[in-house]
């Protein structure tokens, strides 16, 4: 079934590699997918799959701490 509520857990992952990548940047917003994609996957190797998406949120804050134009973003 179709419910207003689908689609709310790919949110997060989806905004953080787009910043991640850089705004502006569709092939940085690329290795930002692949990059948030990946080290989610290996978290679970190490903590609890429950903190999963929590992963995505604690890699947008760093990368917005060192680097808040993103890894590709453009001035």
């Amino acid at each position: 079934f179709i419910t207003p509520n689908m689609g709310w857990e790919m949110l997060l992952p989806i905004f953080a590699a787009v910043i991640l990548g850089g705004i502006g940047s569709p092939y940085g917003a690329m290795v930002g997918g692949m990059i948030i994609g990946l080290s989610e996957e290996i978290s679970t190797a190490f903590i609890s799959t429950a903190y999963k998406p929590g992963v995505a949120f604690v890699i947008m804050i760093a990368v917005l701490l060192i680097k808040p134009r993103g890894l590709f973003g453009v001035k």
